[in-house]
């Protein structure tokens, strides 16, 4: 797998040098080069990525300051024990060493944290620890063996969609990773009924099993997502929460962005045709694979509000070219070009962190509490119609 284990007995001088030589310097042909051909290559987690000349050497850039930052976590790891971050986290009874230590530390997850520590750092940091330790050690396996040979709905559409989740990635699209993944969606449609399954979490779950040393980790990371970090209804049969956190995002980017809102309105454009898959499957189709990992990073540690910081950047960081366009499917294709090559992380979370502005997660509770009875009557509208219109059939 990748991203998987590493044996115990190395020293943390061994496992920073392994990690360091796991981050090749993308070199593409002379011809490539000359001609600024489309190259394909392999990024860090065994994903295909297309693009040119320009862009191998942006993500070059962007290796180079994973190493940099590597190194920064290492010595961290060095010097203040294998757990730091731990300490970090401000306790009840607050002192200004503990605050200091954890604006600290948000900045440094801002700047990313290293694939090798990823593993360790989100289940720690999440929460997923914490939730994994109030069942039994057993639990997963437990759950695994109770619902082998179960068939439900949520069943059948996680089998129709095991294929069609990252097709031809070198691990996941083989029988050992759609097993894996399968076991990790069904457990937890069990595990929440009410959830079930949704389109969309194959994606979620399947980026965590590569990032996560087991598959165990990779369903607590999913437990721990969809339980405490995101706003709850999101992928419930109705997608409620996923309609509030649309209308949410459409109100802050009037506030945020209102020459672009304004301009996005006059064309009739519901921003809902691109946001609907970022809130769901949360940016993991939309971003190079890397990319995506970092706005995961500072997902797991400051939570859903990140969602909306970094959609709003990458509207704010296209707003010229969109400001021009004409049609839907000009700020469409706009939309997905941009996102699709944002290879240099840095860019996108200095947008989203540094000129969206703040926003408190008290203000977007707020926004929620607002939109909520909006939504449940927009859908007992649709609801009453589409009744409506099968009882018109049936005369």
């Amino acid at each position: 797998m990748y991203g998987g284990a590493v044996a115990h007995t190395q020293s943390k001088k061994d496992l920073a040098l392994e990690y360091q030589a796991q981050i090749q310097i993308l070199r593409p042909s002379i011809h490539a080069r000359r001609a600024k051909l489309t190259v394909k290559f392999q990024d860090l987690y065994g994903f295909t990525v297309e693009g040119n000349v320009d862009d191998v050497n942006v993500l070059n850039e962007v290796r180079e300051k994973v190493r940099q930052q590597g190194r920064v976590w290492w010595s961290l790891e060095a010097t203040k024990g294998a757990n730091w971050y731990l300490e970090t986290q401000v306790a009840s009874n607050l002192k200004l060493s503990t605050l200091g230590n954890a604006i600290a530390l948000k900045r440094l997850i801002r700047k990313g944290i290293p694939p090798a520590l990823r593993p360790k750092v989100w289940f720690a940091l999440s929460g997923a620890a914490k939730k994994k330790s109030t069942v039994p050690d057993s639990y997963y396996d437990d759950l695994i063996s109770a619902v082998q040979g179960k068939v439900t709905a949520a069943t059948k559409q996680i089998d129709h969609d095991l294929p069609r989740t990252f097709p031809g990635h070198p691990w996941l699209d083989t029988p050992e990773g759609h097993a894996a993944l399968r076991r990790v969606l069904v457990g937890y449609s069990f595990r929440d009924s009410e959830v079930g399954y949704c389109q969309g979490l194959n994606y979620v779950a399947a980026l965590l099993l590569l990032v996560m040393k087991t598959e165990e980790e990779a369903f607590w990371m999913l437990a721990v997502l969809l339980e405490n970090v995101l706003v709850s209804d999101c992928y419930t049969n109705n997608l409620s929460g996923c309609h509030v956190e649309q209308r949410v995002f459409k109100d802050l980017l009037t506030k945020k962005c209102p020459r672009v809102a304004s301009h996005l309105e006059s064309l009739e454009f519901d921003v809902s045709l691109v946001c609907t898959e970022w809130f769901l499957c949360l940016f993991s189709k939309s971003l190079p694979s890397e990319t995506t990992l970092r706005v995961w990073d500072v997902l797991f540690y400051e939570g859903a509000k990140v969602l909306f910081h970094v959609a709003l950047a990458i509207f704010k960081m296209n707003e010229e070219e969109l400001l021009l366009t004409h049609h839907v499917g000009d700020v469409i294709n706009i939309i997905q070009r941009s996102t699709h090559h944002l290879f240099d992380p840095d860019e996108l979370t200095t947008v989203a962190f540094d000129k969206i502005g703040f926003m408190t997660i008290t203000n977007i509770s707020k926004q929620r509490k607002k939109q909520e009875s909006a939504v449940m009557a927009e859908l007992d509208r649709r609801f009453r119609r589409f009744n409506s219109l099968n009882d018109g059939e049936e005369v």
